[in-house]
């Protein structure tokens, strides 16, 4: 990690949702996701907001040897956004402990804000986090 990567970084992350990213989606193997109105889900609401905490920060690290994965997440999901609609993440590196990264994050449609919260992310060496999950293969049934 580089000495730049210090709190107060900001990022702004733009994204169109298609339809591939409503609630049917997210688990077509689910009659009950199925079911549900097509609109952005919050699983890939989710993603979006690492996506853009990620881009936040990318330049900040020795990429891509150190990489970062979500940890944590308290995020509320406050309006249904339909596809088409433009996605505005806003993110900000609030605390650096370590290799730990907090992030303030919110995100809005063009009508409504439709999230805010924190998230939290982990420095990691790529290398060394392959390994030790491949580890876990001998759990495959």
């Amino acid at each position: 990690m580089q000495n730049t990567l210090q709190s107060g970084i900001k990022y702004e992350h733009k994204f169109i949702v298609p339809p591939s990213k409503t609630v049917p989606q997210l688990y077509p193997e689910s009659e009950e996701f199925v079911e549900m109105p097509e609109v952005f889900a919050t699983g890939f609401l989710v993603g979006f907001l690492e996506w853009a905490c990620i881009k936040a920060i990318k330049p900040h690290l020795n990429w891509p040897r150190e990489q970062t994965v979500g940890t944590h997440i308290n995020i509320s999901h406050e309006a249904a956004t339909p596809p088409g609609l433009e996605v505005t993440a806003t993110v900000e590196l609030i605390e650096v402990e370590g290799r730990k990264l907090t992030f303030k994050v919110q995100a809005s449609d063009g009508v409504d804000k439709i999230s805010e919260g924190t998230h939290e992310r982990f420095i990691i060496d790529k290398q060394k986090f392959d390994a030790r999950v491949a580890t876990k293969v001998k759990y495959l049934i």
